[in-house]
């Protein structure tokens, strides 16, 4: 195998930056190919916590390749700073770190219109990071979105981005209220001064990743955010604006679905969610704040808390069909060591009626009642096992059990934030 997907099955925060950083001991190049730096992948080694946002995982690696694909919107200066942080933590990422040129570029322009929307929308905003993400998807949507290969071109970015901040400003006066003037000479100045900073990263990775894929290197491929937050197939509205599920791979990454070998998916042994939008097992009372507290559920991105309930079953496995899992990394089992009874949802009720599909809008979602098994907890510790046959009776029910429902196995179990608080079952490269 020579290509290996990695995505989120819940609403995101699942651990993937664990589990990518963990699995790219064994690939040559990781893959970012959606989203920008809404994203947070918290990365614990020898006790010190790495926070990312655009990089990969794989970064903290040396001599692995990282590659931000052209499905991505990119923040010029976020990228900047987080290769400065790279090099301040002696992971040079010269000659090992590749940008797509046609991936679009966030301005500050995205952002304002984030906050905008958000403020007229009120009560029901989604609760988006307002770091511009899904503006910049709105231009690339409407063609008239800017790419880091336009920047290239002076007369040409001058043109677009002159068009652009018109355009944003009447929008934001007239449309929300908003009144804001953009300066084009800074935005200008400010943009160039970034890119020729990261202008030697930039590179046509479409070819990049096809010819290593066509050379038999390992190319993993690291998802963002989460299937239930997918654009098309996530609980929408209340979605990211991207595809974050393994059906954003080869539009984000310029490859054929056919080179996608194994896509394994990552899931808590519970559940989160950040922002707004239905969440049915959610817990707000002590359980909750018991799971929020043992499992430091705080945003890496917002550092906002992160809603909590019991594992949802059901949600998890139509990520599971969504993306055709060939298997599930189970994160966070430790979090659940405090609990006498564990609850699990392997279905849901709409109008008194067990109904056997995920309810594909937010209303319905909002309605349904989660049905729970009931399994015994171990309360025991578990984060020092490196066994699964070390681990306690009830905890390797507690995996059966979730086996048995998805029809998938799971190879990893991680009990812990760092590299070697894991658990592995079977190897998956």
């Amino acid at each position: 195998m020579s290509t290996l997907a990695i995505v989120g099955t819940q609403w995101g925060d699942e651990g993937k930056g664990k589990i990518v950083d963990i699995l790219s001991e064994g690939a040559d190049y990781i893959v970012r190919y959606q989203g920008g730096n809404n994203a947070g992948h918290t990365v614990v080694v020898n006790g010190v916590k790495y926070v990312l946002h655009l990089l990969p995982s794989g970064i903290l690696h040396d001599g692995k390749k990282c590659v931000l694909g052209n499905g991505m919107v990119i923040d010029l200066e976020g990228l900047w700073n987080e290769v400065e942080f790279i090099k301040r933590v002696g992971k040079s990422p010269e000659g090992r770190l590749f940008v797509s040129e046609r991936a679009h570029v966030i301005f500050p322009y995205h952002k304002a219109l984030d906050a905008a929307s958000e403020k007229l929308k009120g009560d029901g905003s989604i609760g988006t990071t307002l770091k511009g993400i899904g503006p910049a998807y709105r231009d690339k949507a409407g063609r008239v979105g800017i790419r880091i290969a336009d920047l290239k071109d002076e007369e040409s970015f001058k043109e677009k981005l002159r068009w652009n901040i018109r355009e944003k400003e009447l929008t934001l006066k007239h449309v929300y209220n908003y009144p804001v003037s953009f300066n084009f000479d800074e935005i200008y100045s400010h943009t160039m001064r970034i890119y020729e900073k990261v202008a030697d990263f930039v590179c046509d990775t479409v070819s990049l990743l096809n010819r290593a894929i066509d050379a038999q290197e390992r190319v993993l491929f690291e998802g963002a955010q989460a299937t239930l937050l997918d654009i098309d197939v996530g609980t929408y509205p209340f979605v990211t604006s991207s595809n974050s599920s393994a059906l954003g791979i080869p539009a984000g990454a310029g490859v054929s679905p056919k080179k996608v070998e194994k896509v394994y998916g990552i899931a808590k042994a519970y559940t989160t969610r950040v922002g707004g939008g239905p969440f049915p097992t959610e817990l707000k009372d002590n359980t909750g704040e018991l799971l929020r507290a043992r499992g430091h559920e705080y945003g890496s991105t917002t550092g906002r808390p992160r809603r909590c309930g019991w594992l949802d079953l059901f949600a998890v496995k139509f990520s599971a069909q969504v993306n055709q899992l060939d298997g599930l990394v189970i994160t966070k089992l430790d979090v659940l060591d405090a609990f006498d009874q564990i609850k699990v949802c392997v279905g849901y009720e709409l109008n008194g009626q067990l109904i056997d599909r995920f309810p594909s809008t937010a209303r319905e979602l909002e309605q349904v009642k989660p049905v729970y098994e009931t399994l015994p907890g171990w309360k025991q510790k578990t984060t020092n096992v490196k066994s699964f046959n070390e681990l306690p009776e009830e905890a390797k029910n507690f995996i059966k059990f979730v086996e048995d429902y998805l029809g998938i196995p799971v190879p990893i179990i991680s009990t812990g934030p760092q590299r070697d608080e894991t658990v592995i079952r079977e190897r998956i490269w």
